[in-house]
């Protein structure tokens, strides 16, 4: 059974849609801009990562980076049998599924980024990765910063997105790491998505939402909200507008997709977010993202033979952060063993784990980073050493991060 998933936002690069342009699908870019009024191509080819960390350009690129590439997809002559969408996502999953039009989505989105953009604006708050943690212990975190900080997105096993205000966060990070979190993330946004502070955006949204259309859906869509599958159109409505407030239950979804008999699952947009989570929280799914036209050769290769693909993926096992950080994770359990090129000449350390800041080398897809026993560590990454995670001889778990990568023409 196959899956399409959707990114959100987080997920935008510059010059994303560079690989597109001479695609047929990029004609999905001008049919978008007409539709919006907004110089869409330009987001996508030329916009500085400054202008589009900017709430409503991420969400419009995002969203039409997702059709173009979904557009592509269905010219193979492929469709799912489910569909889903991380946050922002979600509305790239309704129109995929046929429950909303292209122009009642590009309105939607539009009218979203603009309203969280403002919410951000008027209660400023912003986001951070715990990694390593168990959701309860996350929710335990929260409470006990006595502040306005919320349990913003449940990814994974041992990842969790929390979001509030600054020192409420900053005081989650401290409480986390004493529950035992490996690690604290900042992800660089100017709102606290998918809390309480984004009240402020409901109104403008509800609107929006009341004059669009939505329609019985061609397949089975799993909210965020619940992890359910809704297929009765009016629902879609108040689904939507909660979605503002309310945690993003990504790894329920993923166990409810597994459950109604997914097999593959592709993750059809910028980056590789989604599919990275769904190895880890359903690994039995063979999961693969297409971000590049190069990328649906290997799609129709995954759909032909899925387990050949599953045992592949395995083995070049990552996890995307957010738009410019990279992790890569421990494809078992075991003893860790750093590939002693890696390690800095003469001291017998890795580069980054001396407390004095960032390494300095550089790494490529498909290079050895290490071996956790007898299994071997391979980055599915180009980028430059930001901090090892794991020491040389430190007992890691499967899942667990090992390596902070900052991926090229992405530095903030």
């Amino acid at each position: 059974m196959l899956v399409f998933t959707f990114p959100g936002q987080g997920s935008q690069r510059s010059g994303m849609g560079e690989t597109w342009v001479d695609h047929p699908s990029w004609e999905v870019v001008a049919e978008a801009s007409a539709a919006t009024g907004r110089d869409i191509e330009r987001l996508l080819l030329a916009a500085p990562i400054e202008e589009l960390t900017n709430t409503a350009n991420a969400q419009l690129a995002t969203f039409v980076q997702s059709l173009i590439i979904l557009d592509a997809v269905e010219r193979l002559g492929l469709s799912p049998a489910a569909c889903a969408g991380h946050s922002l996502g979600e509305y790239t999953a309704l129109v995929a599924s046929g429950a909303m039009s292209f122009e009642d989505g590009l309105r939607l989105v539009v009218a979203r980024g603009d309203a969280m953009a403002r919410a951000g604006e008027d209660a400023p708050g912003t986001m951070a990765v715990l990694l390593g943690i168990a959701d309860d212990d996350a929710e335990a975190a929260c409470q006990r910063a006595e502040g306005d900080v919320w349990v913003a997105n449940y990814n994974a096993p041992g990842q969790v997105v929390v979001a509030g205000t600054s020192d409420a966060v900053a005081t989650v990070a401290v409480i986390a790491r004493e529950l035992g979190a490996k690690k604290v993330l900042p992800i660089p946004v100017s709102g606290a998505f998918h809390t309480p502070l984004m009240a402020a955006a409901r109104p403008s949204l509800r609107k929006a939402i009341g004059d669009a259309e939505f329609m019985a859906p061609e397949v089975p869509v799993v909210a965020n909200v619940d992890a359910r599958v809704h297929s009765d159109p009016t629902e879609w409505p108040s689904l939507l507008s909660a979605q503002l407030c309310s945690p993003v239950r990504w790894r329920q979804s993923l166990e409810t997709l597994a459950g109604l008999g997914a097999t593959t699952l592709v993750e059809l947009g910028a980056g590789g977010v989604l599919s990275a989570l769904a190895r880890r929280a359903v690994p039995e799914l063979t999961a693969l993202a297409v971000a590049r036209p190069h990328d649906l050769d290997t799609l129709m290769d995954a759909v032909a033979a899925p387990d050949s693909w599953k045992n592949e993926l395995h083995q070049h096992q990552g996890e995307h952060l957010y738009m410019s950080e990279r992790v890569v994770v421990s494809p078992s359990a075991g003893i860790f063993a750093p590939e002693e090129s890696l390690v800095a000449p003469g001291t017998g350390l890795l580069p980054g784990t001396d407390g004095g800041g960032s390494g300095d080398s550089d790494i490529g897809v498909g290079d050895l980073v290490g071996r956790v026993g007898v299994a071997e560590v391979r980055t599915p990454f180009d980028g430059k050493v930001v901090r090892w995670l794991a020491t040389a001889g430190e007992r890691v778990q499967e899942g667990q991060p090992l390596l902070w990568l900052r991926v090229p023409g992405t530095a903030r």
